[in-house]
This record gives C-alpha cells, sequence and structure tokens, in this order.
C-alpha cells in the first residue's frame, strides 16, 4: 500500500475517527496466547483458528471476550458505468435485490439465519425511491454514481458523506453492544468501480484485476477492461488520495463500506469483511488508516479474478477459499461463524490444569 495524504486534508470528522483507532495491547496478546497454550491440545494445533480468536479479544480488548451479537450489513448502491454495458444484468435488480433482502429471501437472509446474525440493508445509493418502506435504513446520497468512464463517479464531498454515513452506522451498532460486524454490497455493475479501485490501489494492471463479474462472455470482459482503462486513463486517481481514488472511479456502497471499518475499528468492534466488492472498500480505508488489517478479517477468498492481489495489499489472508462470488454479505456470514468457533474454543475448552491431563513432557 502507498503511504496515505497528509491528514489536513481529511474532514473533522474523519480524523477524529482515525486518531480514535485504539493501538492493540501487545500484553493482552501474550496473555490470550497463554491461555490458548494451556488449553487440552498440542500447542498451535487448532492452526488458523487460535489465530482468528486471539485477534478478535485483542481487538475486543478482552482476554475473555463474549460473541453473541452479530449484525451484516449489506450496503446497496446503483453506478452509472452501467450505461457502458459492463454488467450481464439491468440495473433495475439492484433495487429488486433490496427488497428480496427486506423480505428474508436472498442467500445473505439464508445464511445469516444459519449462524445466528441479523440482516441490515442500506440504501446509500440506488436509483429508486423505497418510499421509507420498514426494515430498509434510508442513507441514499444519490441515486446512483456517474458514469467513471466518462468523468468522476461522484465529488468528494459526495464520497465523504456517505463514508461518514458508514461509519456513523457501525459506531450506532457499537453502541447497541454488538459484538462483530460482517459488511455485504448490493449494486450492479459494482464489480467495474471494484476492479478500478484493484487496479490503482495495488499497482497491478487493469487486465489482472479485472474479471467477469456476474456473468459477461470473453467479449464483455474485453470490453469492461477497455473501459476501466478509459476511466482511469480520464480520471487520474492517485493512490496516495485514497478519497481521490473513491471519488473518481469508486461507488457509494464501497465509500460506505470504507467509512463502515474505519468506525467499528474505533469502536474496537472487529468486522468480516465479504468478497471483492467490500474489499475494494477495505482498500479504500487502509489507504486513510494502514494498520486496518489489525481490525479486520477477510471472510473468504472471492473467485472473482483481482482479489488475491487486494487481500495481499491489505496483508490479510482469506479465511475461506470456496470459489464465492456471490456478494451480498454470503462470505461475511461464513466468515463469522469461524470467528465464534475460535471464540467458543478460547472461552469453553479447559486447560491442562483445570482437565488435570498431563502435558508433554519436552
Amino acid at each position: 500500500m502507498t503511504q496515505p495524504p497528509k491528514s489536513a486534508w481529511y474532514p473533522t470528522w474523519l480524523k477524529e475517527v482515525l486518531d480514535n483507532i485504539p493501538p492493540l495491547e501487545k500484553t493482552l496478546q501474550k496473555k490470550v496466547q497463554s491461555r490458548l497454550d494451556s488449553l487440552t491440545k498440542p500447542p498451535k494445533s487448532l492452526g488458523r483458528i487460535e489465530t482468528i480468536a486471539k485477534q478478535y479479544a485483542v481487538i475486543r480488548g478482552q482476554d475473555r471476550p463474549k460473541l453473541h451479537k452479530k449484525v451484516v450489513y449489506a450496503f446497496a448502491g446503483d453506478h452509472g458505468v452501467t450505461e457502458e454495458g459492463v454488467s450481464a444484468y439491468p440495473k433495475e435488480v439492484t433495487a429488486q435485490m433490496v427488497y428480496n433482502f427486506l423480505r428474508g429471501g436472498a442467500a445473505v437472509n439464508v445464511l445469516a439465519r444459519h449462524v445466528g446474525a441479523e440482516v441490515r440493508v442500506v440504501d446509500i445509493g440506488v436509483d429508486h425511491d423505497f418510499n421509507q418502506i420498514e426494515g430498509l435504513i434510508h442513507a441514499k446520497v444519490l441515486r446512483g454514481t456517474r458514469n467513471l468512464a466518462k468523468g468522476p463517479a461522484m465529488t468528494r464531498q459526495e464520497a465523504l458523506t456517505a463514508m461518514e454515513k458508514g461509519c456513523e452506522l457501525a459506531q450506532q451498532a457499537a453502541m447497541e453492544g454488538t459484538d462483530i460486524l460482517g459488511t455485504g454490497d448490493m449494486g450492479i455493475g459494482n464489480t467495474t468501480p471494484s476492479s478500478a479501485i484493484a487496479a490503482v490501489m495495488t499497482g497491478k494492471p487493469v487486465a489482472t484485476v479485472t474479471g467477469k463479474g456476474t456473468g459477461l462472455d470473453e467479449q464483455g470482459l474485453q470490453h469492461k477492461i477497455q473501459v476501466i482503462q478509459q476511466a482511469i486513463e480520464l480520471n487520474q486517481p492517485d493512490p496516495r488520495d485514497p478519497l481521490g481514488v473513491l471519488d473518481k472511479v469508486g461507488g457509494l456502497e464501497i465509500a460506505g463500506i470504507a467509512g463502515f471499518l474505519l468506525g467499528a475499528a474505533a469502536k474496537k468492534v472487529p468486522v468480516v469483511v465479504d468478497g471483492f466488492i467490500s474489499t475494494a472498500g477495505a482498500l479504500i480505508a487502509a489507504g486513510l488508516y494502514p494498520s486496518l488489517h489489525d481490525y479486520i478479517f477477510i471472510s473468504h477468498l472471492s473467485a472473482e479474478r483481482g482479489h488475491q492481489a487486494m487481500c495481499a495489499a491489505l496483508g490479510v489472508k482469506p479465511l475461506l477459499d470456496l470459489d464465492l462470488q456471490l456478494g451480498e454479505g454470503t462470505g461475511a456470514c461464513l466468515g463469522i461463524s469461524l470467528v465464534e468457533a475460535g471464540i467458543k474454543v478460547l472461552n469453553e475448552m479447559a486447560t491442562f490444569q483445570e482437565a488435570k491431563v498431563s502435558q508433554k513432557e519436552r
């Protein structure tokens, strides 16, 4: 990752959030590791389940943390770049899927019920009037971004407003006593801005980080790559200015997720990040706060081309590799279940002393 710009460029609320992200306690890391090593098993024999448990505990600032209240936020927004034919689906599907989320009929709803998590749906930029429908979080900044192939996707202020709304949602969830959060997304065409962000923030060629999204054929993929290259050449996003990358080639749901991650970190609430689109938000957030990787889990390695490069840039190893590429928060739900498993091991497993089991002799 490149160095972030000077903080003087940031609005007051963002400076305060960044300044309030607490450093992780090294003494607590040692204390949690000591308990993990004392459990009735060979040291480190539960592999990454142990490291996941330790990371969660240290983020929470507790050696025996609880994990009960789980909430996944699905941010929804439309994208002007769909005018370029970069998606196999019409943009109307964004609003239609929001209704599906609210009815509980989407994949994220099913998996959330499976792991005991609540799904909260956020309209941060859908080109549709939901008329104050019950259950929807109304946080609309715009009715979709502008066409990034013809100019900036949004203004810097619009991007910051979306970020601030995401930050506020995370902080509100923390005040409610939420123990772990997940991110999700819905937005036809959103792999295009995500690929653009990936290319700019990782320095990889556009063709390397751009995939077929929701089912493009090879010809459609090549067209999508050309559109992204055109957008980058036209808008000239600078990786040293993550906010500029966001407003020039980003998306409203991506902005919301970026702010959400920073707000959660400031409140010591771990976030399980979903796939490709959510990770684009994490790249922006990490551009502003380079140690973000200490406060998040990447739920899975997306089958979408480019996700591996994004995770490498963040310095985070995904929890799962299941060829998922749906988004919505589906991977986040599965990742939350693994984090919960780790915490149950930490809290409920007996130590050698408690179980009166002999430890290894040497």
